[in-house]
């Protein structure tokens, strides 16, 4: 199980391919199994590398006795100099889009361009939002000890179905996600969801990303990570965004190979040594 050392933890990721790197961050309560279709479509033109962030998976917890945006980006950092990766794309998704912004606000001339996936922005904070991150999100530690963690996320995806339909997306893959990987502890669970509803104590200067960005969201998101999706594009000064056909929360699961060509085609506009390969792949003749 490869493993490096990123500042007080053993952080386990996966490499494969070769070329331009895309480095990939997962949401919260999952592990870097989430990105497995991406890896499986890209990784004969890209270096693809994703890992287990600090808490989750393979990586596990540590004896901090809490975790912020900045303290993942730091570990990301850490990863990236010691894997000698030169300007990746950062692809987050959910909490792992908070991280990809705080990395892109720490670290500007480190990576070429940045894809946010289902996620939101600290800078932003609505009304209803700041009763979903400082009421509803924790309210899990108390109730994650009752219900256990799997009987938890059932109930949340019971409450996003009632928000707006078809956000929890296939879920079952989610499932699957479970079965195959370690589970958080509580102790790792309860810092976790701290930092994301902390996280706005912590604003990033969104203007300062000046590197290219894709934001992709999916269909069934739920409306406040849509109006995020907006923001973002607004904002930042090059920004694109993407809605994924049928997608919920996890669009990377619900429409893999939608969300894998978005991914290619944005590399493609970054990483331009790669576009003349694009139309060959395509079964084209012709070079882009």
């Amino acid at each position: 199980m490869p493993t490096v050392r990123t500042n007080d933890i053993a952080t386990y990721y996966d490499r494969r391919g070769d070329g331009p790197a895309i480095v990939f961050v997962h949401g919260s309560i999952v592990d870097s199994g989430m990105w497995e279709a991406q890896v499986d479509a890209l990784s004969e033109e890209f270096t693809t590398v994703v890992y287990d962030v600090r808490g989750h998976g393979r990586t596990g917890g540590s004896s901090r006795d809490k975790y912020d945006m900045a303290l993942y980006a730091e570990d990301l950092h850490e990863l990236l100099t010691l894997l000698d990766l030169d300007r990746p794309v950062i692809c987050g998704h959910s909490m792992g889009g908070l991280v990809a912004q705080a990395y892109a606000v720490a670290y500007p001339d480190q990576l070429s361009g940045l894809i946010l996936a289902d996620t939101f922005t600290p800078p932003i904070l609505t009304r209803g939002e700041w009763f979903l991150r400082r009421v509803a999100m924790n309210a899990f530690v108390p109730l994650v000890r009752v219900l256990g963690i799997e009987r938890l996320e059932r109930l949340n995806v019971w409450v996003s179905e009632r928000v707006s339909r078809g956000a929890s997306g296939e879920y079952s893959e989610v499932e699957k996600l479970r079965e195959d990987g370690p589970t958080i502890t509580t102790p790792e669970f309860t810092k976790v969801i701290r930092s994301m509803t902390r996280a706005h104590e912590h604003p990033l200067d969104l203007a300062s990303i000046a590197v290219p960005t894709l934001v992709v969201y999916g269909e069934n998101e739920m409306g406040f990570i849509k109006h995020h999706a907006r923001e973002l594009s607004e904002t930042l000064p090059d920004c694109g965004m993407d809605e994924v056909p049928g997608g919920g929360h996890a669009s990377n699961l619900d429409n893999p190979e939608y969300f894998s060509a978005a991914v290619r085609g944005f590399a493609n506009r970054v990483f331009p040594e790669m576009g003349e390969t694009t139309a060959e792949r395509d079964g084209e003749t012709t070079t882009k």
